[in-house]
């Protein structure tokens, strides 16, 4: 799963540009850090509900218990069904949106991006996304004899499906006017790691953001989820985030602060990484941040990445609990007009 930019002055360029359109589109609005509040609109009112790191955790490892999730495999196709049968399960109108992808090494893939929507019909909407699939190949495992393996990504991607699988469960019972779409990208993990381009990665958001299902000016901004359940998580304030959604990355952080989860939520600036959100602001032109683990081993992204350590083992509660917590008040205050 993705890689540090290599920040050519190409991209830099692109999004110094992207930066300068959304940064006339971002306002500022006062923020009450405390991890409850009503919600008052449309005779709803609904207090932030507590999100459940145990439950998270429980989607989590059904994820794992389809095995290894390479797109196109037997596992890919179970756990995606499953995914499909939980958000509607829990009240979501689900689209799958199929496609198919040429790799960075010619493997043409049929896959799906699964898009969750609650409240349909209503115009303002925000979106939550994450992917779903598992990297073919152990490529940064230390036995050299196992790094052809397919992982089984516990971590990368299984949390970021177990946190919004948690919080679709909360729309559906403590419901919100607001619109709120969850998209799960597939085919994001079959990158070229030995490459600088940027371009194998992320085969879904590339998709999407080309074919998105809803119109641009319906969407006040995105957040993504990517290794958000490690023990010992450490979550920097993305660069390409920071680009384009300053503002909107601030708040996070500050809420995130507000609820004593500064030990997750770093108030510092972290690398700039070719991830889901680049793709969606590239082509999309949506403001978007990427809520994701940067420690400094491995490649800055933990020492389970890409390895076949990347299993349940390494998934902690806590830290799933930080991250769905805080993104749940985030759905919760913008809401009630009381975020952005």
């Amino acid at each position: 799963m993705k890689y540090y930019s290599s920040k050519t002055i190409f991209f830099i360029a692109l999004l110094a540009l992207v930066a300068l359109f959304f940064s006339a589109c971002e306002n500022e609005s006062s923020n009450n850090d405390n991890d409850e509040m009503l919600v008052d609109q449309e005779n709803i009112k609904v207090r932030i509900p507590k999100f459940d790191g145990n439950a998270a955790k429980k989607f989590v490892a059904k994820q794992v218990a389809f095995g290894t999730r390479v797109t196109g495999s037997e596992g890919h196709q179970k756990c995606k069904d499953w995914i499909v049968s939980q958000f509607k399960s829990f009240g979501a109108e689900v689209m799958e949106q199929d496609f198919t992808a040429t790799t960075f090494n010619q493997v043409k893939l049929n896959a799906t991006n699964i898009i969750a929507r609650y409240n349909p019909n209503v115009k303002e909407r925000i979106i939550l996304s994450a992917h779903y699939d598992t990297r073919p190949f152990a490529d940064k495992d230390p036995d050299l004899l196992r790094q052809s393996d397919p992982i089984l990504g516990a971590d990368d991607a299984g949390s970021g499906v177990g946190v919004l699988l948690e919080i679709a469960k909360l729309l559906q019972s403590n419901p919100v006017p607001m619109g709120v779409d969850i998209v799960l990208f597939d085919a994001e993990d079959y990158g070229d790691s030995e490459s600088n381009n940027p371009n194998s990665w992320g085969l879904g958001s590339q998709y999407w953001s080309k074919n998105p299902h809803l119109k641009r000016e319906n969407v006040k901004y995105g957040i993504l989820l990517d290794m958000v359940g490690a023990k010992g998580a450490k979550f920097y304030k993305e660069g390409f985030s920071m680009q384009v959604a300053k503002r909107l990355n601030n708040k996070i952080w500050s809420l995130a602060a507000g609820m004593k989860k500064d030990n997750f939520f770093i108030n510092e600036p972290g690398g700039s990484i070719t991830d889901d959100h680049y793709f969606v602001i590239k082509n999309f032109r949506l403001p978007m941040v990427d809520i994701i683990n940067m420690p400094s081993e491995n490649f800055g992204f933990g020492a389970h990445w890409h390895t076949h350590a990347d299993n349940m083992e390494v998934i902690d509660v806590k830290t799933l609990e930080a991250v769905g917590q805080v993104v749940t008040a985030v759905i919760y205050k913008e809401s009630n007009k009381e975020f952005l």
